[in-house]
């Protein structure tokens, strides 16, 4: 998903009132750290839920490479989340095989287009299981 560094800051400001709501869907914001750099970087997602849990989508809308925010989890899997005004850490991972054709129906139901950002690449899209810690 691209977002612009306003919506994160519309987003922090409200506490999720404005943001949270996006074009038929509700959005997180992610925090991972800089895998080269150590520093924050934060990206608004489109989730679900999963349980206690939440579910993001690396699609990077069909790229050949994953976002950078996953390979930032990947090296790091402990990140910030906000939704609305509840902020907390949790631990990323990516769905097991089992897990994943039950979320990334969740997810699709969510945003239809994820559908289509797979078609678009041959890497397998990942969904990102977030646990709060």
């Amino acid at each position: 998903m691209l977002f612009g560094k306003e919506h994160v800051e519309r987003y922090r400001a409200t506490g999720g009132r404005e943001g949270h709501d996006w074009q038929g869907t509700t959005t997180l914001l992610l925090t991972t750290k800089g895998r080269r750099t150590g520093e924050p970087r934060t990206t608004p997602l489109i989730y679900q839920r999963a349980g206690d849990d939440y579910l993001v989508v690396a699609s990077k809308g069909g790229a050949d490479e994953p976002p950078l925010w996953y390979l930032n989890l990947q090296a790091d899997p402990e990140v910030g989340v906000q939704v609305m005004d509840d902020e907390f850490t949790a631990r990323a991972r990516t769905a097991t095989p089992e897990e994943k054709p039950a979320y990334w129906a969740k997810m699709t139901a969510a945003w239809p287009d994820y559908d289509e950002y797979q078609q678009k690449t041959d890497r397998e899209i990942p969904v990102v299981v977030l646990e709060r810690k």
